[in-house]
């Protein structure tokens, strides 16, 4: 019976990951974007869960493997791309333009999908992630209906056609960038092994208590500022 738990816990968490998206899916699509957005966040925790599970409990499988990125790709590309959709309707529509370039946000979910094809076959993201995560790039999205609603005076410059568009080809472009970016996953306790991921975490603390969800786009660029610099340093002092 232990066994039986060890082996299919973490792929259970997995599907509810997937699940959380799929629930996330339907609410974008009925314009409840809080409540879609929660459902984003649902699930990048059961996303993180699974992988400490499979981690703690050293039970890792080729299913799991796949399962976790079919329930990435529902929940971190196709929900965000719904909700981006959805706030590219409630932008100011353009005659004659609008009705294509709503579907600009379904690049979203095409760039996801390469990004995780290319973290499953890429050796060098054993412990680095080359281009921005599929869950951070969906995080920022889902965070965009919920500054809109904490802060009102912001949505002419969020739901602005173009700038939406400006930002869905940014992040298509980060999620397959050949930049490497720092895992968070902690291997050991040293403080200076870690430092970028001790100030991360600090900045981000200290963003999202001040400013909750307007943060988040901040901690992502935090993100991969501290990113850029841990690897220029590490590269910098490898002999030549």
């Amino acid at each position: 019976m232990k066994k039986r738990v060890k082996k299919h816990l973490p792929n259970a968490i997995t599907c509810a990951n997937l699940f959380s998206g799929c629930v996330g899916i339907v609410f974008a699509f009925q314009q409840n974007l809080i409540v879609a957005a929660y459902a984003l966040f649902l699930a990048a925790i059961f996303d993180f869960f699974d992988g400490f599970a499979s981690r703690v409990l050293q039970s890792f499988s080729g299913i799991g493997k796949e399962l976790d990125s079919l329930a990435d790709m529902v929940s971190f590309g196709v929900l965000p791309s719904v909700v981006l959709y959805e706030l590219f309707l409630q932008a100011h529509q353009i005659d004659k333009v609008s009705p294509f370039l709503n579907f600009i946000a379904f690049l979203i979910p095409v760039f996801s999908a390469l990004r995780l094809a290319k973290f499953n076959t890429d050796t060098r993201q054993a412990e680095i992630f080359i281009g921005l995560p599929t869950p951070a790039n969906a995080i920022l999205i889902a965070s965009l209906p919920l500054i809109i609603d904490q802060y009102p005076q912001l949505t002419g410059y969020i739901l602005n056609p173009y700038g939406l568009s400006v930002f869905t080809i940014i992040m298509c472009a980060l999620l397959v960038a050949e930049i490497p970016l720092m895992s968070l996953k902690f291997k050991n306790s040293d403080f200076n092994k870690n430092i970028y991921r001790y100030l991360l975490l600090l900045f981000s603390a200290i963003l999202i208590l001040f400013f909750k969800f307007a943060a988040v786009p901040v901690v992502i660029f935090i993100y991969i500022i501290l990113s850029i610099i841990q690897f220029k340093i590490a590269n910098d002092e490898v002999p030549g």
